[in-house]
């Protein structure tokens, strides 16, 4: 006879045999792990034999240290330059202010209706030439007046002197009193007077009516027109009939540092007259070339800089006013210097240094002092001599003694 097993035995069983399926297929992962490690390579092989097989690309291995280090000793491309041997001025450099000699806002000196305007805009007129006119007719009329006005004082004159030589001649007779004498005397004068501030009425009608002729007082070159014609026009109107600004010659106004100027002097004890160029914003393109005219009298506690003008013939107007460009003043030229590409120098910790290019195509680091710079050039002043050759492209990547691969046609020497 059978006796059946309680509930708590059952579930004593079930608990056991899950241990044991638990345990079982732990046991079996991990052989797994253990047999794919140790055979991940072959693993791999065959992962990647799939991949090729549906056409995927194998993913990249990390590199070796062997191979990293084959990989810094391969050749470098660069581009090169040679040293040369030549004069190289000495410039001092600022940022300068194109400023016009003379800048005239043209007004009317009388009130009247614009009648003609000649000037066009953009155009350069000179001194002296016909701008614009205003009606003359009320100007003539004023001096027609006043030329009458002084005729009739002129006819009044002439008969009071004639009035006095009468009187003269009966005093003489004694046929008159002195006090008749005297009086008549007087009136002469008076109308002598009135004479004279007649001329003067008749010469200011004169200049009225010539101020109808709006004439250009200086050379240049006229800016907008700012009234037409048919307008009324009054003395002295703010806003006048147009701006005439000279722009030849021209100035420039730039600054140089206070730290500079011993330099400058010595310059100017050298020399009678010193070279001023003056170049676009870039720094690429010469505009204009003029010579320096003035130096100012103090230094600016500002911004610690001294103004300098130079003026500029500007025969071909490159030069506009209120135009920003860049000057440079030339105080000195070294001679026979070793001049490479400025982007040949590079910055160390505390020192210069150039790569140059020896004869087994290798490398070396050289430490060099710099002297002047002129634009993109460099002089060397110690650790380089004339002919040798450095880099100035692909230093990025260069080490010393890096082999390097040399341009077929070698860059121009600088200068």
């Amino acid at each position: 006879m059978t006796i059946p097993a309680s509930s708590s035995d059952q579930t004593k069983k079930r608990s056991t045999i899950g241990m044991l399926y638990f345990t079982v297929a732990s046991i079996g992962i991990g052989l797994l792990l253990l047999a794919f490690y140790r055979n991940r390579d072959v693993v791999g092989e065959t992962i990647d034999g799939w991949r090729a097989a549906i056409g995927l690309a194998a993913p990249a291995k990390p590199s070796q240290g062997g191979d990293s280090k084959k990989s810094g000793n391969r050749p470098v491309a660069v581009g090169v330059a040679t040293s040369v041997q030549r004069d190289l001025p000495v410039y001092l450099s600022g940022i300068g202010t194109v400023t016009a000699l003379n800048t005239v806002t043209v007004k009317s000196r009388v009130d009247g209706e614009l009648i003609k305007v000649s000037l066009v805009e953009g155009q350069t007129v000179g001194s002296g030439e016909l701008l614009a006119e205003i009606d003359p007719r009320p100007f003539e009329a004023a001096l027609a007046q006043s030329e009458g006005q002084l005729a009739r004082d002129r006819a009044t004159l002439q008969l009071s002197k004639q009035t006095l030589s009468r009187l003269q001649s009966l005093k003489l007779q004694n046929a008159t009193s002195q006090q008749e004498l005297d009086e008549q005397q007087s009136l002469v004068e008076q109308s002598e007077a009135v004479v004279a501030i007649g001329l003067a009425n008749v010469q200011n009608a004169q200049l009225q009516l010539s101020y109808t002729q709006i004439t250009s007082p200086i050379s240049g070159r006229v800016g907008l027109r700012l009234i037409d014609k048919g307008n009324i026009v009054k003395a002295n109107d703010l806003s006048g009939l147009a701006v005439i600004t000279q722009v030849s010659p021209i100035s420039v106004v730039f600054a140089i540092p206070q730290d500079a100027i011993p330099l400058l002097q010595a310059s100017m004890k050298q020399k009678d007259q010193l070279i001023v160029e003056a170049f676009d914003r870039d720094v690429t393109t010469r505009l204009a070339e003029g010579k320096l005219t003035a130096v100012d009298n103090q230094v600016d506690p500002t911004t610690g800089t001294l103004k300098l003008k130079a003026t500029f013939e500007n025969a071909l107007q490159t030069l506009f006013p209120n135009q920003f460009v860049n000057a440079r003043l030339q105080i000195d030229t070294v001679r026979d210097a070793v001049v490479v590409p400025s982007l040949a120098v590079q910055r160390g910790p505390d020192f210069r240094y150039v790569y140059v290019v020896k004869s087994d195509e290798t490398v070396e680091l050289r430490k060099v002092e710099l002297g002047p710079t002129d634009g993109s050039d460099t002089s060397i002043a110690k650790g380089l001599v004339v002919g040798e050759t450095v880099v100035i492209t692909g230093i990025d990547k260069l080490q010393p003694n890096t082999k390097v691969i040399l341009p077929k046609r070698k860059t121009d020497s600088a200068g």
